[in-house]
């Protein structure tokens, strides 16, 4: 099994944006010592609590300040771009660090009313319709297949992954995409995932992106000397998630002891245990039993980790294990 890292970069209390920016350049780093795959990042606008909002961007700098390990979008939001704008962004990564750079591509719009404004995606079923067509036209400027020429020209070097729901597998299959698969249904087995999976390697058409099918998941994971620990690692990752879907923001990440379960609704508190559940998280043999399972169900060869830490220490603990399974 091979692993991969997307940091989302979360603010976490008592640092600065501009000092989460950098933790999670260092945090890259450390991923490329301990041997990870690739290195994700990805965008969020407008969103209180989350200062990781142009992934190309960080994407560079994380490039930078590496030598080894692969760098990416997780994603780019294709809806709040035009498609030669971001041609022309995985273009100039692609030029200053060739043969290091992943494009994973998505289809979500703003988080909020007032952001999906900022971001003229007011009519929000014009712009989920049109993904399609936008992500051909990117494509054809990647490819060099366009009626014009996107510069630096990409020459089809970059790989592209579409970050995908069951539709978005049978697009991916259609244009010959890698695809990366996350959410609940990895672990609750859902059927609509399995079945997405079985029928986008079924229907792949290869193509100069990707010969064969390719799929990562993607999902939170934790590991730690004791199950207790894990769980914690996660726990104010999952807490802020479960706030933001009323307040809109994504609180920042607190110490676990400082998480007062009181403030909680009954629904609330039904969905923290529902997301640590739903996440891959306990001992290296619970974790490793964990994963074996998910290759089983979904045929995947890697994980991408998405657990976002707020404890750096513990974070690195749980890396560290993770690669020695």
């Amino acid at each position: 099994m091979r692993y991969s890292i997307l940091d989302r970069a979360i603010a976490v209390a008592g640092l600065s944006e501009s000092e989460v920016l950098r933790s999670v350049v260092d945090h890259a780093r450390s991923a490329e010592e301990r041997g990870f795959e690739r290195f994700l990042v990805a965008e969020h606008h407008g969103v209180p609590g989350i200062p990781g909002s142009q992934p190309t961007v960080l994407a560079s700098a994380i490039a930078a300040s590496t030598s080894r390990i692969r760098v990416g979008t997780g994603g780019i939001m294709l809806p709040s771009y035009q498609p030669l704008i971001v041609a022309e962004q995985i273009g100039v990564l692609e030029a200053l660090f060739p043969g290091r750079i992943d494009a994973g591509i998505g289809s979500s719009i703003g988080f909020t009313r007032p952001v999906r404004t900022a971001l003229r995606q007011d009519d929000v079923e014009a712009v989920k319709s049109r993904f399609t067509d936008d992500l051909e036209e990117l494509l054809s400027y990647l490819s060099g297949d366009a009626a014009i020429t996107a510069r630096p020209q990409n020459h089809l070097r970059t790989p592209v992954w579409l970050l995908a729901n069951f539709r978005s597998l049978l697009i991916a299959a259609k244009y010959g995409l890698g695809v990366i698969v996350g959410g609940p249904s990895l672990v609750d087995r859902s059927k609509p995932i399995h079945d997405g999976l079985k029928m986008y390697r079924e229907q792949f058409r290869p193509s100069a992106f990707w010969q064969e099918p390719t799929a990562i998941a993607a999902i939170n994971v934790a590991v730690a000397d004791d199950a207790s620990s894990a769980r914690d690692l996660l726990l104010p990752q999952v807490w802020a998630e479960v706030k933001s879907r009323s307040t809109g923001a994504f609180d920042h990440l607190l110490p676990v002891a400082d998480l007062d379960e009181t403030t909680l609704t009954s629904q609330e508190r039904a969905r923290v245990a529902d997301g640590l559940d739903l996440a891959i998280h306990g001992t290296p043999e619970q974790v490793r039993g964990q994963l074996r399972d998910l290759q089983q169900f979904t045929g995947v060869d890697e994980v991408l980790v998405t657990g976002d830490m707020g404890d750096y220490e513990g974070r690195a603990r749980s890396e560290q294990l993770l690669v020695e399974l």
